[in-house]
């Protein structure tokens, strides 16, 4: 039965869970009905983690109940109640049900959900309007996100028509705009960045004095929606034994406050090391909380600034995260709205082999591919360099179709939303834009990886070997990717060297590298 009309549909989406959304602005709880959809589409449009999954349908349920507290309205439509294929056979549901006067939003981050939303309402009128001259302009309202530090329209005039943008000088104006870590109109300590300061490996020893993360205890709405997605996600990859996430806005902070107080002291140095069983190290864990909205990045900032400030901590560490969040993040949204739609099908290098079918099972000889793969099965995460410098390295040297990596990206991790998920592997991990705003693509040996972490000890292949029955994937495969594109990448500075290394070798060996290079590329699946 039609419920009595609403004079507005306020549609929240499952990365929105934030209560200060400019959604509700304005909001009447008397006439208002705030409007969540649980969709399977969302689930397997990539064939998504069942940590992912549980993680945005739990805190959306989360965040429903919040919304229940302040006596408003909410229309929750349950996977496991109303079973909406899509979002928009939800919307469409509901205002059958509510006919509102209008439907109210936020800009979705994902342009396939905002083209669905608005292809679903293109056919359909206010059901309320008696006439025809009592339709609105618009049935539908999309407003600002106003959850970021740097809106749309300011980060276009920033671009301007440049074909080059470098996060460097963006993240200079938002530090200078938002006057953090400023000491009377420098930046503190006299640098912009102390990235350089942050890429220290772990030594023999390994990583000593490690911090625990917290401990987020599945409650009965996270277990009911664990209970849900191995019923009807049964086949998708993952594991759902460690999941330990933060669904609440009450979680996130403490989330925020336990990095705050145990790791940013020595979060940098170490930051982008790997070692065998080293899920998080110093990390944030904070990225989830993030992209569903469940923390404002601001307060991430000023919370990491305060902690400078009062408690005196390694500027280089606490620089090196605000980078992160204050630069990175807000420079990648601005990326994806200004080079979409052609971001999603750039692919600079022409690659078009398949994903290797390891990618989702981690079972490959490559101890550093199964080191990462199994990590991101267990936990639906791992952190940046094991992402740029392993799993995302490998996809460019093995010539991997970047279409088929993205969404592999997008798929098993918890954090993964399209418009941080597809700027950051298809522009940066794997130059598939060809360079709009990295100066080379990020490849290197398996040198690179034994010099970062202990992957290399035990396994079948040698790092420093190109040729022969126990070459490395990873370095046989780097050489091959200079071979095949060495006039253009001893024209730039930032490879040019590496060139050099390449022609300094015989003839001969090339030609059993590109030998070798074949092989392996024709047998994938079996590396």
């Amino acid at each position: 039965m039609p419920s009595a009309p609403c004079r507005h549909l306020i549609l929240i989406l499952g990365d929105q869970l934030d209560g200060d959304s400019a959604a509700f602005d304005n909001l009447d709880p008397n006439r208002d009905v705030v409007l969540m959809i649980e969709a399977r589409e969302e689930s397997t449009h990539v064939w998504s983690h069942k940590a992912r999954t549980v993680l945005f349908l739990s805190a959306m349920r989360h965040f429903a109940d919040t919304l229940r507290q302040r006596g408003w309205r909410v229309a929750y439509r349950a996977l496991d109640a109303e079973g909406d294929l899509t979002l928009a056979d939800g919307l469409r549901a509901a205002i059958a049900r509510y006919r509102p006067e209008r439907v109210m939003g936020v800009e979705p981050g994902d342009l396939r959900v905002r083209r669905q939303m608005d292809e679903a309402l293109e056919s359909l009128v206010n059901p309320s309007a008696a006439t025809a001259a009592e339709q609105p302009a618009s049935f539908m309202e999309w407003r600002e996100d106003r959850h970021f530090m740097c809106a749309l329209p300011r980060f276009r005039r920033w671009a301007g028509q440049s074909g080059s943008l470098r996060m460097e000088f963006f993240y200079r104006m938002m530090r200078q705009e938002y006057q953090v870590l400023m000491d009377d109109g420098k930046p503190a300590g006299g640098r912009w960045n102390y990235d350089a300061d942050n890429r220290k490996g772990f030594g023999k020893a390994g990583p000593q004095h490690l911090p625990r993360p917290p401990v987020f205890e599945p409650d009965a709405i996270t277990r009911e929606v664990m209970a849900l997605v191995e019923q009807e996600f049964a086949d998708h990859p993952g594991e759902l034994g460690r999941f330990n996430w933060p669904v609440s806005r009450e979680q996130a902070l403490q989330a925020l406050a336990d990095f705050i107080t145990e790791r940013l002291p020595d979060f940098g140095k170490h930051q982008d090391a790997m070692w065998t069983g080293l899920d998080f190290g110093w990390h944030a864990l904070l990225s989830s909380s993030l992209n569903l909205k469940l923390l404002n990045p601001l307060e991430v900032v000023l919370a990491a600034e305060n902690a400078y400030r009062t408690r005196h901590l390694d500027l280089a560490s606490v620089e090196g995260f605000i980078r992160q969040v204050l630069g990175w993040r807000e420079f990648i949204r601005g990326v994806y709205f200004l080079d979409m739609p052609g971001l999603k099908t750039a692919n600079h290098f022409g690659h078009d082999r398949p994903l290797p079918a390891w990618y989702w099972t981690g079972e490959t000889h490559m101890n550093c591919m199964h080191q990462c793969i199994s990590q991101t099965l267990a936990n639906g995460y791992s952190h940046h360099i094991q992402r740029l410098m392993v799993t995302g390295m490998f996809g460019v040297a093995a010539q991997i179709s970047p279409q088929q990596l993205c969404d592999w990206y997008l798929a098993v991790y918890v954090d993964a939303v399209e418009w941080v998920e597809l700027p950051n592997t298809a522009g940066m991990a794997l130059f598939a834009n060809g360079g709009r705003f990295t100066s080379k693509p990020y490849v290197a040996s398996g040198a690179y990886v034994k010099r970062m972490s202990n992957y290399c000890s035990g396994c079948r292949y040698e790092p420093e070997t190109r040729t022969g029955p126990n070459a490395c994937p990873m370095t046989t495969l780097y050489w091959n990717f200079l071979d095949r594109h060495e006039t253009a990448f001893a024209a730039n500075p930032r490879t040019a060297l590496m060139i050099k290394h390449l022609q300094g070798m015989a003839p001969q060996d090339r030609q059993l590298l590109r030998a070798q290079a074949q092989d392996m590329l024709a047998g994938l699946d079996q590396l």
